[in-house]
Parts: structure tokens; sequence; C-alpha cells
């Protein structure tokens, strides 16, 4: 006879019986899907030794390294390595036309007045200010160099760091941390207070050096020693990355495991550009979204302190399509976050009379119909758009802070013939770029990678064809400057 126990039992035991058969089947499924990814990472171009060289002169915070001059010191160490460990350990058969890594190639570094992957000082007789320029990730200090110079004509004494990791082999960051790269920010900030004493201070961030920057002037509302800046200035600033970064760590560490080093790196790509890697190392994905954490984790516990409002003013340019980091993260975990004040977010907007043609998305359209139809804003909204849907020229729509009055701004500025949009790498660089820019570049000494016109069959370019399609120089680059002048307070008009 069965009796209400038995049958309970026996429902119990199938449930267990049908848990343990899901468990298997979800646990087969995800080592298929496992399975498939590795195979599919390793069939990535081998790795070459610019990936695999473990170049140790860098700067890391576990160095006793005192002083901004003790950090060239290091850095003068580090690219004698460099010359040591790669440069002259590359094979004939590597020797190319387009490799970096080359001596004499059009990418080689060298072919250059000046090495732009370095650190760099302008000097002035008497600086009225002094201002630090910080690249993005995978990034180095030519990004900011055209700026940089502007800056320094216009009185001021400019630091462009090279941030620990860049400059050198994409192997550079593979280890390193954010902490390292704030630390450089601290040791680069304490030298300009101890050179100028009490000039104003002020940071340019690109991109992930737009991150160290907010970091470190919310680092400054709890630690008094160090130096406060008077202004930051945010370019295509990384506030927030895709969620999906926060699993870059796992591939990483199963490669590590599995002992496939391929799996370090979300790409493997030609070195074809003298002052950027091209390949793309995990870990410094991982380091973006710890970089982004510990803002988000700061503006939370200084908000409950009430002290946000002791920030310098903030100047952000940010183009509304960015396939690198997350424009609404900048609104909503930043500008939108901050307490009222001298805060202004400049936004580019895509070409209006481009995005007619039905291959276009126009899904910017509502992050910017969002900004505009809120009631107050706590900081000065700007928005380069076209005119009209019919015209290639721009005007400038804003909206005050505190304020929910709209006005408009006629600029003498259009988007150029075929350009619909801007892009992250693109807001740096002047049109005239002997590098990126375009029809007007300046004679390159070496490659020209902004002015690639691509019409062909697919497997036919040496380099990534996706990279090239990227805009890599911005037509409104003269509005920036003369608008970073105008901020930092030195010579410039509208």
């Amino acid at each position: 006879m069965t009796t209400k126990h038995d049958g309970r039992f026996h429902f119990l035991t199938l449930i267990r019986r049908l848990g343990r058969i899901g468990v298997t089947m979800f646990a087969g499924a995800f080592l298929t899907v496992l399975a498939g990814f590795i195979i599919f990472m390793q069939q990535q171009q081998d790795l070459r030794v610019w990936h695999t060289a473990d170049l140790d002169e860098e700067y890391t915070t576990e160095k006793q390294v005192t002083g901004f001059a003790g950090y060239l010191a290091l850095e003068d160490r580090l690219f004698s390595q460099l010359e040591a460990e790669i440069y002259d350990k590359i094979p004939l058969d590597e020797r190319q036309l387009l490799n970096r890594y080359s001596r004499g190639s059009l990418s080689d570094p060298a072919q250059w007045a000046n090495n732009w992957n370095r650190s760099f000082e302008f000097t002035v007789p008497k600086p009225v200010a002094g201002v630090l320029l910080l690249h993005g990730l995978s990034d180095s200090p030519y990004s900011l160099r055209k700026m940089g110079q502007k800056l320094s004509a216009s009185g001021a004494y400019v630091l462009g760091l090279r941030i620990p990791g860049h400059g050198t082999a994409p192997s550079g960051l593979v280890k390193i941390k954010w902490e390292d790269m704030a630390g450089a920010v601290r040791l680069a900030m304490g030298h300009l207070k101890k050179q100028f004493g009490d000039i104003p201070l002020y940071i340019v961030g690109y991109s992930n050096g737009g991150a160290l920057a907010v970091q470190y002037i919310l680092s400054t509302l709890e630690n008094v020693s160090l130096p406060r800046a008077s202004g930051v200035v945010l370019i295509s600033p990384e506030i927030g990355v895709a969620k999906i970064a926060a699993l870059a760590v796992w591939q990483d560490r199963i490669g590590r495991l599995l002992s496939l080093p391929k799996l370090a790196w979300n790409s493997v790509l030609p070195e074809y550009d003298p002052f950027k890697y091209n390949s793309f190392a995990v870990n410094a994905g991982h380091q973006a979204f710890r970089l982004t954490n510990e803002i988000q984790n700061q503006i939370t516990r200084y908000t409950k302190s009430d002290v946000l409002s002791q920030l310098p003013p903030i100047m952000a340019f940010q183009s509304v399509v960015d396939a690198t980091v997350r424009v609404p993260a900048l609104i909503e975990g930043l500008f939108d976050r901050l307490p009222q004040g001298d805060h202004e977010l400049v936004l580019f907007d895509i070409n209006r009379l481009a995005a007619k043609n039905p291959l276009m998305d126009t899904g910017p359209r509502d992050v910017i119909a969002a900004l505009l139809d809120k009631p107050i804003l706590s900081y000065r909204l700007s928005l380069i758009s076209n005119e009209s849907a019919s015209s290639r020229k721009v005007a400038l729509y804003q909206r005050y802070t505190g304020s929910s009055e709209k006005t408009v701004f006629p600029l003498s500025l259009a988007w150029p013939a075929g350009v619909y949009s801007l892009s992250h790498v693109a807001l740096p660089f002047a049109p005239d770029d002997p590098l990126y820019g375009g029809d007007d570049a300046e004679k390159s000494p070496g490659i020209n990678i902004g002015n690639v016109v691509l019409r062909g069959e697919k497997g036919v370019l040496r380099i990534n064809p996706a990279s090239l399609l990227r805009l890599h120089w911005n037509p409104f680059y003269d509005y920036l400057e003369q608008r970073v002048l105008q901020f930092t307070a030195l010579r410039g008009s509208e």
C-alpha cells in the first residue's frame, strides 16, 4: 500500500533527478560554448614579441619612485629596454613596410621629429597656467599633442604624460593596473604644483585619460595633500563601459589556467599605427571597468558627505554616437549626479542631413530630446547640430544651468560632405593632423591613417578595414580648441 509519505518521497526524488539532469545539461551547454569560444579565440593571429615581451622597467605603484623626475628616469630605462627586447629582436620576415616595430618602416615612430609615445613638456618663460594632458587607453601622448601646442602658445606650461603601459608595446597592457595609471597622474600633478606654486592647474583628459582625471579630482576631496585642479576638460571620457567588460577578467584567467596566451587578448592585429596599439589586451578592458566602478563608488561616497560642490568646473566634449564608451554613463553617471555648478556638457550630434538616408540609425535623437526636455539641468548643455534637416550647416543649441530656457546660436561651421557623425577616436584630432587627418592633412613623415578610402574587395587590405571606417579627425576641432582656451582662461575668442 502506498502512503502519502511515499508519494511525496517519489515526487521529491523525481525533482532532484530532474534538477541534476538540468544542471548537467546546463554544464554541458556552458562547456560547449566555452570550447567554441576558445577555439574561435585561438584562431587569432599568432602572438609576436610585442605581445609577449615583459618590459619590467615600467612604472608601478610598487616601485620606489619619488617625484616626476624619477618617473622620467624610469621611462628612459623603459625605452632602452623596448629597443633591446623588441626592436632588436624582430625577425627579418616581420620587418615590413607597415610594422611599427620595424625600423625605417612607414609606421616607425622614429620617422617623426619627436617620439610622441613618450612624455613631453612644453615650457614657456612665465607660464600663466599649468596643464596636464592625459591620453586614452592603448593610446599615447600624441593624441593631445596639437592641443598641448596651442595651450603652450597661449601661455601655459604643458605636460603630456605617457600613462603607464602605453607608448611601448601592446604587452604593456597585459598586467598594468588602473592604480598604476592613477599613481602616475598624482606624480605629474605634484610636479606641476612644485614647479609653479599657485598658478591655476588644469587637466585635459581624453577617453581613459578623462576617467583618470575625474578619479583624481574626486580623490582631492578627501586627500588634502593632493594639488587641486582649477578645472578639468574631458574629451570622449570613459565614465562607463559595456557591462560585458566585467567578464573580461575570466577570459584572462581561463587562458592562464589552460596555458592559452591568446585568451589574454580581445584582438591581435598588425601594429601599423606608430602612436597607438592596434591589438587590445583583455586586462585593459578589465582595468577600464574597475576604474569606472571606482568613480561611481567615489561619487556615491562623496554625495553622502555633501562635498561634491567643492569639485572644480568640468567641461566635457562627447559625440552622441560612440562605439567605445557609453554616452548615457557620462550623462547619468557623472553630470546628472553633480550638484549645480559651473559645469558644461558639449555634445556633437550626428549629421541630420545624412540621417535622411534609410541606411542610417537615428537612435541618438531620443537621447538628445530627453536632455533638451528635462525640466531643470544642474549644468549647461551645449549641442552642436544641423541648423535644419536640409542643411549641412550647424548651430549651437544651449540650455543654461538651472533654467529650462533654450537658445540657438549660428556657427560658421558645417558637416563635410560624406561625413555622417563623429566617433570616439575623432574628437581630439584636427582635419590637418598628419597621421589621422583627412584631405587637408599635413604631409606625414610616415603613414596617414585618416584619409584611406575603402573601395574594393575584402581580404585585400593588410590592415583591419573596420578600424578605418571610423572617422579619425574632427571637422569641428577648431571650435573645441577655442572652447578649451576659454575654459582655461587662456587666449581665445568665440
